[in-house]
């Protein structure tokens, strides 16, 4: 059994869901594991992965606009030490995921053909966003 890590620093351009599917299976194919788990980790608490629909834009701003009106900004929120968009952003990565386990399987991710990962920025000015990656498999 092998174990490999490694990370992905990204920058989000504005707020939102951004296709890292790429990014990821890259990584993944230079570490050469046929079969096995990949699981990522978000190491934020004001940003989140996914794994949505790939293929239809509107699906993604559907999502985009559905956490908007669970958590809005402006809401009378205690915590706003990095203005308006602060604590919304907690809140929504608090509703989706920190992590995701993808399994392996001949070298590929084994992602459904409408499937992608993402990066969810829930801040308006995104800093770099990093993300642990532990592989595991043979």
């Amino acid at each position: 059994m092998l174990q490999v890590t490694g990370s992905l620093t990204l920058s989000a351009p504005h707020a939102g869901m951004h296709d890292i599917t790429g990014e990821v299976v890259e990584w993944l194919r230079a570490q050469q594991v046929r079969d096995g788990l990949l699981t990522l980790f978000i190491r934020h608490t004001s940003a989140s992965l996914l794994i949505q629909e790939n293929a239809a834009p509107a699906a993604r701003r559907d999502v985009e606009r559905y956490f908007a009106r669970l958590a809005p900004e402006n809401d009378g929120y205690e915590h706003d030490d990095e203005g308006p968009d602060d604590m919304p952003a907690h809140l929504r990565a608090a509703l989706t995921q920190v992590h995701l386990s993808i399994p392996v399987i001949g070298g590929e991710l084994q992602l459904g053909t409408w499937q992608g990962i993402y990066l969810f920025e829930h801040r308006r000015r995104p800093s770099p966003r990093a993300i642990a990656m532990h592989l595991i498999g043979e």
